[in-house]
């Protein structure tokens, strides 16, 4: 891995190449990773969404764009914290980990870390612990902005057959109070539900119970791939979400999230993803494109990882 401490904007950064990622994260502020470039895709730059600046505070909170760690539920005083302190850095050989300062509100330490496993592939861990006294319930939740004009998807379970006896649901649907299934926003396929992006006129939400753990966002020939390994038994926020996916036509986010937990003094959530890029595929708007491009190379890339 490659290192090298940066300005990045308004930012004091790392960027971290490695194999064919590039990934730059915040040390002023966050944490976050505020980009993700691939030497696969160099014509399409970072694949993430940044705020345009000057910004404003949105409930008290700079968006930034991005990669960042939230708690849930959602709560419009805990989750918009401001992370405007500079962070702990520790670096290692293949990665570094970014500590904020303890929010004082909450009593969370949160922090994020980062490991190359391969020369596509990065692991992002994603910690809160419990520097308070009191017992504190909360999931970690990992959201991950995306530029507009792409095309969002997420896998849903296997399929069944009725005649051979799967006589019972294997997955639910969650959606918000401003959720129009009848939005040409939503994409249904067997397989995998799409989400067309510019067709979002206003905020759409959705959340997936029983998710498989692979999601990802398809623009301009390039696919950002994230898996985060179910936690199936555990009880989840937001209804028993393991997976939301957001976008009000600005921006796109994927959205995981660990069981929820309620941590005793200093005990902790780790939640981890994984990432990865494919580069030079199709648009993954229909099964045929879906199963070819995107579920056969990613079975095979989830099975190194696990």
């Amino acid at each position: 891995m490659k290192l090298t401490r940066i300005k990045y904007k308004s930012y004091d950064a790392l960027k971290l190449t490695h194999g064919s990622l590039e990934l730059m994260v915040t040390t002023s502020c966050g944490p976050r990773v505020i980009s993700l470039k691939s030497a696969q895709a160099e014509s399409v730059g970072n694949l993430f969404y940044e705020f345009p600046e000057p910004q404003k505070r949105y409930l008290g909170q700079y968006l930034r764009g991005g990669h960042r760690l939230w708690h849930a539920p959602e709560d419009l005083v805990k989750t918009y914290l401001p992370d405007d302190e500079a962070l702990h850095v520790k670096l290692s050989v293949d990665g570094v980990s970014l500590t904020q300062p303890i929010e004082k509100k909450t009593g969370l330490e949160k922090s994020i870390q980062v490991k190359f496993v391969s020369k596509n592939t990065v692991k992002i861990s994603h910690t809160l612990k419990n520097k308070s006294k009191k017992p504190i319930t909360r999931a970690a939740w990992a959201v991950t902005m995306l530029p507009p004009k792409g095309y969002g998807f997420f896998t849903l379970p296997p399929k069944g057959d009725h005649a051979k006896g799967d006589l019972l649901p294997t997955t639910v649907l969650i959606p918000w109070t401003f959720t129009d299934f009848s939005s040409p926003v939503w994409d249904y396929h067997q397989s995998f539900i799409g989400v067309n992006v510019a067709k979002a006129k206003n905020p759409q939400k959705l959340g997936i119970y029983n998710y498989p753990g692979i999601s990802g966002y398809w623009r301009e020939g390039v696919a950002f791939i994230k898996y985060a390994k179910p936690n199936l038994g555990k009880p989840h926020t937001d209804m028993g979400s393991s997976f939301e996916t957001f976008t009000n036509g600005q921006f796109f986010e994927l959205e995981t999230l660990s069981d929820l937990r309620t941590l005793k003094a200093g005990q902790k959530i780790v939640h981890t993803e994984y990432w990865t890029v494919l580069a030079n595929i199709p648009k993954p708007s229909s099964d045929r494109v879906y199963t070819t491009h995107i579920q056969a190379p990613l079975k095979k890339w989830v099975g190194h990882l696990l």
